[in-house]
Parts: C-alpha cells; structure tokens; sequence
C-alpha cells in the first residue's frame, strides 16, 4: 500500500467511514495477527486480541502522528493489547527473583544452525510468563525495568522468567540437533503458527542481547 493510500484510509477512519476501516483492517490484518499470535496460546485468543487491537487503533486514531510510520504506531498498540489481554487473564504465578539472570551465558546458541520458523515453533511452545517476557525483551526491545511496569512484577522477577525462557530454549535447540524432525514431532493444538511474513526478523542474536541501560 502507498503512502497516498494510506494516508487517504486513515482521513476515512477519522470520519468513521466503514469502507475505510474495513480496508485498513484489511491491510494490516497479517501484520497485526503476526504480532499477537507471539503472546497467544492459539488462534482463537489472538484473534480476540487483535480485535481489540483494532478497536483501540480506531478509537485513538486522531493521536497518530502521520509523519511517523503507521505500522509502527498500530504494532505498538497490538504489543499494548495482547499485554492488556495477558495482564487480564494472568493464571502463572511468577518465579522467584534471579537478581543475576541477564548476566547467563548464552554463547551456546552461537553456532546453532537453525531455522527462522524453527526458533518461534520453540518459542511459540514456551510457557505463557515465560513467552510474553522473552518477547518483550528479546523482540520488541524493552529493558526489563519497562517490562516490569507493564506486568505490575519486578525487574527481578523478569529476569528470572528471561532466564528460565532461555534455558528452555537450550533445551530445545539441543534436542532438535539430536532428534531429526523434532520441531514438527512437537507441534500439536496449543502451538502457534507464525507466518514469517508477519513477523519481525529474528535471528541467533536474540538470544544474546542483555539489558539496554
């Protein structure tokens, strides 16, 4: 979609012109479900969440600033939303604090040889605290003392779940190595399929990057 376009949508959308947001839906429907199929456990919940995504994208559209990217403003308001959603339907309890857990080491994952969809299959499988933290820090960038404000829990306590997500991960990685097809052997109901197209770029170094002052 050109800039033109899409700035004529969003004039639409301001006058609540259903055509217009229906379109606009439409556009970054894909781009949007990418994002919360990261927090959901399946399908359904991340659509539910989307929606409300949407809801919220029309309701404070007048605060976007059209000089800036629109993707960007409507992904962070997808973030915002499936953290609502997590927040509001919390069942974990939290794991105790690691005060040193952003320091592990992690070169472990250095010579891995795997996939894009295979990472997220691993992290599409992990437990729910764990997945919403990992996402937080390792994909949308957040310090862990951000993070902490935004699930009402300590920077302690998301270091831990950081830590854990991590070691569950090494876990993965070093099974997938020995058990040829394991990725797909684990695959069932409660995973999420991630179309890359709609997902941020994901690589290794995600799994080294340690908390941004």
């Amino acid at each position: 979609m050109g800039e033109a376009e899409l700035q004529q949508l969003v004039s639409g959308c301001l006058k609540d012109d259903r055509l217009s947001q229906k379109l606009l839906y439409k556009a970054f429907y894909g781009f949007a479900m990418g994002i919360c199929l990261r927090y959901a456990n399946n399908r359904y919940e991340a659509s539910e969440v989307l929606n409300q995504g949407f809801f919220k994208v029309f309701k404070n559209l007048e605060k976007y600033d059209r000089a800036k990217p629109f993707k960007a403003w409507l992904g962070r308001i997808m973030v915002n939303a499936s953290i609502d959603y997590y927040r509001s339907n919390l069942k974990v309890a939290y794991t105790e604090e690691l005060d040193k857990a952003e320091h592990i080491n992690d070169t472990d994952y250095a010579d891995k040889n795997l996939s894009y969809n295979e990472l997220l299959d691993m992290i599409a499988r992990l437990p729910r605290a764990y997945r919403t933290i990992f996402n937080l820090f390792a994909i949308e960038g957040y310090t862990h003392e951000e993070i902490g404000e935004m699930l009402n829990i300590s920077t302690g306590t998301s270091k831990s779940n950081l830590h854990k997500a991590r070691e569950k991960l090494k876990v993965m990685i070093a099974e997938s190595e020995r058990v040829p097809g394991y990725i797909a052997k684990q695959s069932g109901d409660n995973i999420v399929p991630i179309n890359q197209t709609n997902t941020p770029n994901l690589s290794i170094s995600f799994f080294n990057r340690t908390n941004k002052k």
